[in-house]
């Protein structure tokens, strides 16, 4: 890069003086969720781009002179995906947030991709529509990270990840230049699918500015079922059961009895010591959700200490509003965790468990697990002191361990939080040298002087 000063001044030419960020004001630029767990990065500035133009021509500057961009959204990922090396410039979509369009009759907008998620549920609501993707930090993470790592949550059981939802997308490509795929479609089949590859790219092969998204009516109901079991084994027979019973979980989760004891506190409700929890929730019209909740409950009784079926509106938005704070809930618990999203066929869920228990206990650090069963999505927490360094290398080292039984498993390394940093060398464990070739010749079609997110999602 020339000089940081006179970079900033030609950048500042693009997005304004007051949009581009150095010093102490660069700081939040330069973390993730993984800050805590002693991931932090480094950069000589950061720009905040006010429209898709302003992208494609701060991407068109760093191109021209072979400087790094790290495209970044709400900063809430758990893999490094938006943490700078060092000698990038970081650029963050947190500027757009125009709902460019939203048609109600036709349940489709496009929104650009600093809204976040919970915006783009609120717009989608005050349409009468409903947009079911549910990630974790709804009010910070923003729509183009949930893009670009593919994100899911649990309601993705029955309604997909987040790609699933998108029909289209606005992007900047090498060596700055502004693209559309898709659009307010249905159905396109007219190419390879360029949609399906920026989507859950982690910015490695462009910045996605926009998004056409489709939009569904709300199901008139949702009731949850909540079930405690003795051990995993149980639980995961009440996972299974579940499934067999004919209804298809609008969200299927379950917490091990790791996860409980830290996030109990804010139950709301009563939560047996030492239990394995699984959420299993029916929705659809009023009539079908209530039958679907009844099968839900036969299902998984034979196998648990006890159900709790919450039938208020008030107890299942505290129920869902609970579960989504576990991850904090856990955090607080050490003052840090890693937590990893390897994926496994649903037969070898009570497996992964048991081998993320068993892992912790060989290296020595607290383990807990939860997640989006019905995916076989497990989040493998390892829980640390982020002030005590060897603890975090045991940990580090634990990691590895899960990806390696991940893969022995059958699974994958990720399920939604994509490589980033935190896996990145990986893949090659897990595909074949032919795919991995295959895998690197999209990287280089794309971005063939890889300066688009370094270092992320490579094998």
């Amino acid at each position: 890069m020339s000089a940081p000063a006179a970079a900033a001044a030609d950048l500042a030419s693009i997005v304004g003086e007051r949009n581009v960020r150095t010093g102490a004001a660069l700081r939040p630029y330069l973390s993730d969720a993984t800050e805590a767990r002693g991931l932090a990065g480094s950069a000589e500035l950061a720009v905040l781009p006010g429209s898709a133009e302003e992208v494609a021509a701060v991407v068109a500057w760093c191109y021209e002179r072979g400087v790094p961009i790290v495209p970044r959204g709400g900063g809430t990922g758990f893999a490094g995906g938006c943490v700078p090396l060092g000698g990038e410039v970081v650029v963050s979509l947190e500027r757009l947030r125009r709902a460019r369009s939203l048609d109600p009759t036709l349940w489709r907008g496009e929104l650009e991709a600093g809204l976040t998620t919970r915006e783009v549920q609120r717009l989608a609501r005050e349409s009468g529509l409903w947009f079911p993707p549910d990630p974790g930090a709804a009010e910070q993470s923003q729509l183009g990270g949930n893009i670009a790592t593919n994100a899911g949550g649990p309601h993705a059981f029955k309604y997909g990840v987040t790609r699933a939802w998108v029909t289209g997308v606005e992007a900047v490509v090498a060596p700055g230049e502004l693209i559309r795929v898709g659009g307010p479609l249905r159905k396109d089949v007219a190419g390879y699918d360029l949609l399906g590859l920026l989507v859950g790219s982690e910015g490695t092969l462009g910045i996605v500015t926009s998004a056409w998204l489709r939009f569904i009516p709300p199901p008139e109901a949702a009731l949850p079922v909540v079930s405690f079991h003795a051990d995993p084994r149980s639980g995961c027979e009440a996972i299974e059961a579940a499934l067999a019973s004919g209804v298809v979980p609008a969200a299927l989760e379950y917490l091990d009895a790791g996860t409980l004891s830290a996030a109990a506190g804010s139950f709301p409700g009563e939560a047996p010591s030492g239990a394995f929890m699984v959420i299993a929730e029916a929705d659809g019209a009023a009539d079908e959700a209530r039958a679907g909740r009844d099968a839900l409950v036969g299902a998984v009784r034979d196998s648990a200490l006890s159900v709790h079926a919450p039938d208020s509106p008030a107890e299942v938005a505290a129920l869902w509003a609970w579960r989504e704070g576990v991850s904090i809930a856990v955090t607080a618990k050490r003052g840090g965790k890693l937590s990893e999203d390897i994926v496994v066929p649903l037969d070898r869920l009570a497996d992964a468990i048991e081998g993320t228990a068993a892992i912790g206990a060989r290296v020595g650090v607290e383990t807990c697990s939860w997640g989006h069963a019905g995916d076989g999505n497990l989040h493998s927490t390892l829980m640390v002191d982020p002030a005590d360094p060897a603890e975090l290398r045991r940990a580090e080292a634990a990691c590895d361990e899960l990806f390696a039984l991940a893969i022995e498993l059958g699974g994958s390394i990720s399920g939604e939080h994509g490589l980033g940093l935190v896996k990145s060398g990986h893949l090659r464990k897990q595909w074949p040298p032919r795919a991995v070739e295959l895998h690197e010749a999209v990287k280089e079609a794309f971005d063939p002087r890889g300066l688009f997110n370094p270092r992320k999602k490579r094998p």
